[in-house]
């Protein structure tokens, strides 16, 4: 398993939060997903033989926010 934080640029409220917690926990081999309002940051973990970085930035992109590493 990898960690990784990214940037999410566009969460303004809880619901925000939801929308991209459940968009990065749905895709298969990611866990541990925790997304700070106030940071703006989304840390996960994920098996790079289930997924990849490519594949979890447009789950989050695909919601109407923006990604930055």
């Amino acid at each position: 398993m990898e960690k990784k934080t990214l940037n999410v640029e566009g969460m303004s409220c809880e619901h925000c939060v939801k929308a991209v917690t459940k968009a990065v926990s749905d895709l298969s081999g990611t866990k541990n997903v925790k997304v700070d309002l106030k940071t703006g940051n989304a840390c996960f973990e994920f098996d790079a033989s289930k997924t990849n970085l490519n594949d979890i930035k447009a789950a989050i992109e695909g919601k109407g926010f923006t990604v930055k590493e």
